[in-house]
């Protein structure tokens, strides 16, 4: 009943604040054919579960076992295909490309690039597996009787399989397509940028509007039900530790708490909230690291990491292709697939977020630093903290391990009990548990906002923070009335359909690379036709003087766009197809395009682009998305491939012209 109330006490909130009307006059920067379908999606959804919670996770429960039974075989398939193609892109020409203008640099540190996508990616769960499920794997392997002899390379070896290479291949090539055509192709940072060489410019329609409502419903739900784990490991640690009684009440408090947090690390921005969270804590798990390591069997530990890592390395096509086909085991169901639905089912949430902080990579230093980095950490972490969970039930402590079993959340706490200092060493780590909630809300929140904004991150604050309470009712709604499962059953099971559209997002990417590579990764040579009238001294002083924004409006406005103009008339004589499109009262840029509709035709097309490396776009204006005030903007050309890596600025139109001619003749010539 209270449950129900919270609901609706929700619903009322958001139709009181007449948030599906008038949303441009109250502030919001939001795509309506997204935002109002997903928000409507989102609240019909948890209504259904919660009135009907026996009937939705029975029907959810039948599907995930249908799914277990007749598509086990997909899903090895596609994690198969998803982790080749990321190590021949890594390892391929087309590697050197860069996410971004060629001439374009990371915009954050190594660390901080690398905590910030860990934080995204798997925090909660390490704190929440890392003991647990390798003594799971131990005492109740797939086949075969639990603690027997060379069951702990296989119980630790399982493990890594789930958290390890093929994991992250999924983040890797979702963030990898974003970033790509984000980056490079200058196409918004959603999801439905993906599907360009597919769709076109049909992404601007109905289709790529249903395929950010999908990926939103799927974030939304991912998010919160994953927090409800995190929920519950720290209710089990607050009683645990200080006999705090587990009830309906406390894990509410607990979400409400821990979304405040979030909602504040959402207003403080990318920066200053989610980059220092994410920082604190790859500190704060490296020391806790290295302290279990040092205090335990050192050597033990040590030499076991190598076995077994060198045990997954070998074996990882056995291992990830083993479906048990002859075997009598429920196991797979319940570990091995429902890990790949939930990587799959995260790979829009993790995936964008991946992708807003990897401006500026290449494509070999984005895959080798998402894929290698954190699974390297991760087969330390699950050796350290198993391999030493494992070493005591060596020791006689089975006692320790089957409660361990019985009761996974409480895993990490019972195995810190064996350790000098445990009070101390339990409080940090429910400081880690709150911290890694925290960035996973808070990112989650930043990349929900995104997408119904249409790729726009610059946002006011109001509307990040809104997406923090929408995850932390919905959490709290179905972690308090026991809907959780259900919805955790249902994103696991929306993983079929999107992995469909992860393939498809691959072979569009393919394409682009192609095309990319075809011509030399999209840089051209910057050759001004001086022959033309020539006037260099006003070049020279253009370049000298750094242009006012009105003067860069101005210029894209009485030069480029007649340049662009009269260039596509001369083409529609000459038979073939061109358009200008101007998009000024939107973006600010301006493009020709000429013959087919596909990567094959021809695209040149003038962005305002923020001068300097630490300018950032501000899309609340009413004109024109333009860098942040005091900063000064210029004009960079954009062609098929992406960012040709030099702007017109000071150029007349004849030298305009001449520019987009020498680019044509480029293009038809290769």
């Amino acid at each position: 009943m209270f449950a129900r109330q919270l609901l609706l006490h929700f619903i009322d909130i958001l139709i009181s604040m007449r948030f599906m009307l008038n949303l441009s006059d109250r502030g919001f920067v939001v795509d309506r054919a997204v935002f109002i379908p997903s928000i409507a999606f989102l609240l019909s959804t948890v209504g259904i579960v919660l009135l009907f919670p026996d009937t939705s996770g029975g029907a959810f429960g039948t599907l995930q076992a249908a799914i277990v039974e007749n598509a086990s075989w997909y899903y090895g398939i596609v994690m198969a295909i998803l982790l080749v193609a990321s190590v021949v892109l890594a390892f391929s020409r087309v590697g050197n490309i860069r996410l971004g203008p060629d001439n374009s640099s990371p915009e954050y540190s190594l660390f901080s690039w690398l905590s910030m996508l860990f934080a995204a990616g798997v925090g909660i769960g390490l704190m929440f597996y890392g003991v647990a499920e390798p003594v799971v794997h131990y005492l109740r392997p797939p086949v075969g009787e639990g603690t027997a002899l060379g069951g702990e390379n296989q119980a630790v070896n399982l493990t890594m399989l789930h958290w390890g290479f093929n994991a992250w291949s999924v983040y890797a090539l979702m963030a990898l397509v974003l970033a790509y055509f984000s980056f490079r192709r200058g196409l918004p940072l959603t999801l439905r940028s993906a599907f360009y060489p597919i769709l076109g410019d049909r992404i601007y329609g109905p289709w790529g509007a249903a395929i950010d409502v999908f990926a939103i419903v799927c974030t939304t739900f991912g998010i919160s039900t994953s927090l409800g784990l995190g929920v519950e490991q720290l209710s089990t640690g607050l009683n645990y530790l200080f006999g705090v009684p587990e009830s309906g009440g406390l894990k509410l408090a607990i979400t409400v708490a821990i979304m405040a947090m979030a909602a504040v690390s959402v207003a403080l921005g990318l920066d200053s909230g989610i980059k220092r969270l994410s920082e604190i804590n790859s500190f704060l798990a490296i020391a806790l690291l290295c302290f279990v390591l040092l205090i335990g069997p050192t050597a033990l530990i040590l030499g076991g990491t190598l076995e077994n890592f060198g045990y997954y390395v070998a074996n990882l096509i056995t291992t990830s292709t083993n479906l048990f086909t002859y075997e009598d085991t429920e196991w797979l169901g319940g570990w091995t697939i429902f890990y790949w639905g939930w990587w799959i089912s995260w790979a829009p949430f993790v995936g964008i977020f991946i992708a807003r902080i990897s401006r500026g990579r290449t494509i070999r230093e984005f895959l080798i630093g998402v894929m290698v980095a954190p699974t390297l950490f991760v087969v330390l972490w699950m050796n350290v903290f198993g391999g030493s969970a494992i070493d005591l039930i060596h020791a006689g402590e089975v006692a320790f391990g089957e409660a361990v079993a019985n009761d996974q959340p409480l895993g990490l706490f019972l195995f810190l009990d064996y350790l000098p200092g445990t009070f101390y060493l339990s409080l940090l780590s429910l400081v880690m548990i709150v911290i890694f909630f925290v960035t996973s809300a808070d990112s989650g929140a930043l990349v929900l906002n995104m997408m119904a904004s249409g790729g726009v991150d610059e946002t006011p604050v109001f509307q990040r923070v809104l997406w923090t309470g929408i995850i932390a009712a919905i959490s709290a709604t179905l972690l308090i009335t026991g809907g959780l499962g259900a919805l955790q059953t249902a994103t696991i099971a929306s993983a079929l359909p999107f992995s469909l559209i992860l393939l498809g997002a691959l072979w569009g990417l393919q394409r682009s690379l192609k095309s990319d590579m075809q011509s030399s990764f999209g840089k051209a040579s910057a050759s001004f036709d001086t022959d033309a009238d020539v006037d260099w001294q006003s070049r020279l002083g253009a370049l000298l003087k750094a242009p006012s924004e009105n003067a860069v409006v101005a210029f894209q406005r009485e030069t480029v766009l007649p340049a662009l103009s009269a260039f596509a008339a001369e083409l529609n004589n000459s038979g073939v197809a061109a358009t200008v499109t101007n998009y000024s009262g939107a973006d600010g840029s301006i493009a020709l395009t000429a013959g087919a509709d596909d990567e094959s035709g021809f695209v040149y097309a003038v962005k305002l682009a923020p001068q300097g490396v630490d300018a950032s776009p501000d899309t609340s204006g009413d004109e024109v998305a333009l860098p942040v005030e005091g900063s000064t903007s210029v004009t960079e050309v954009h062609l098929t491939s992406g960012s040709a890596g030099y702007c017109l600025w000071g150029l007349t139109e004849t030298q305009v012209i001449a520019d987009v001619l020498a680019q044509f003749e480029q293009h038809r010539r290769t």
